[in-house]
């Protein structure tokens, strides 16, 4: 149970659960905000929209410097769900399992990078004139970012077509990456008390035996991710349509059970309670890394559609 939580709490910090949008339908239809509301969090299509911006945005600002730029949008709205600690689509489910299939086809793609093939094409003089344009040279100014636990700081260099596109898109890049590492960070500061929230490790022990009447006799989401994973090993490639056919299974039964413990809203409810017990001293940069990234979507929206 502990290393099961210690996954969940990994996710729950790098991704603040993305709870709306996750479980319905792909599209987007959230309410608009209450005035004096907080910002929230954008959803996983919210944040695919603001990607895809970046890189129409990159591409028309390296055009400008005389070079081509690739933008990567091969994959459907559907099959660009991320697959979370808790799945409860399942209907995804059914259809792509723990997404395996989708994953492979994109490690095609980053072996045969468009754009990493075409920078090695050109000379060595051009070679350093596109990575100019894209990052900037040697002068270019170091962003900071210190992290939530006092133990160290982020750096990041910037420059070239990325800050323009950050600063199209953000406004304002130093304050972007400031937040951000912020509000991904909390989770180190609650993780410890997020593993024994009873409430969690409840939903969790129930998820569980769900699974056992179900005939998958998994203590947690990963560890039955984990069996998929060496199934599909043990089988190859020559028996790749049953491995497959295995995953889909634990994954059907995995999102049902999901959804008939409600664990990935306790999840939720339980990341969002720690997360607002460190509002005093850290609820501006989370406000302020909201607002930004909802800024930065709305932009968006102008610039490239939604996925089909």
């Amino acid at each position: 149970m502990r290393r099961a939580l210690m996954s969940l709490c990994a996710v729950l910090a790098a991704t603040a659960v993305a709870v709306t949008g996750c479980a319905g339908g792909v599209g987007d239809r959230r309410a608009p905000r209450e005035p004096g509301a907080r910002p929230e969090k954008l959803t996983w299509q919210q944040e695919l929209r603001v990607s895809d911006a970046e890189q129409r945005l990159t591409k028309l600002c390296m055009k400008r410097h005389g070079f081509t730029y690739w933008e990567d949008r091969r994959l459907t709205l559907e099959e660009s769900r991320p697959v979370r600690y808790v799945q409860d689509d399942v209907a995804w489910a059914r259809a792509h399992g723990y997404g395996s299939r989708i994953d492979a086809e994109n490690q095609k793609v980053r072996e045969s990078n468009p754009i990493g093939t075409y920078r090695q094409s050109l000379t060595p003089s051009r070679r350093a004139a596109f990575d100019l344009a894209l990052d900037g040279g040697d002068d270019v100014r170091t962003l900071t970012a210190p992290l939530p636990n006092g133990r160290g700081k982020i750096h990041k260099r910037l420059g070239g077509c990325t800050e323009e596109v950050e600063r199209k898109l953000y406004g304002d890049p130093a304050e972007w990456f400031r937040t951000s590492k912020i509000a991904t960070g909390l989770g180190a500061l609650y993780g410890d008390d997020l593993m024994k929230d009873r409430r969690l490790t409840t939903a969790l022990r129930k998820w569980s035996r769900c699974m056992e009447k179900a005939g998958h006799p998994y203590n947690d989401p990963q560890a039955a991710r984990e069996a998929v994973r060496v199934n599909t090993s043990r089988l190859g490639g020559a028996r790749a349509d049953e491995a497959f056919a295995f995953e889909r299974e634990i994954a059907v039964a995995d999102a049902t059970c999901a959804r008939e413990t409600s664990l990935r809203a306790v999840a939720s409810a339980r990341e969002t309670y720690y997360e607002d017990r460190l509002r005093d001293r850290f609820g501006e940069d989370l406000d302020t890394y909201r607002s930004l990234a909802r800024r930065a979507f709305e932009r968006a929206v102008r610039i490239v559609p939604e996925r089909d």
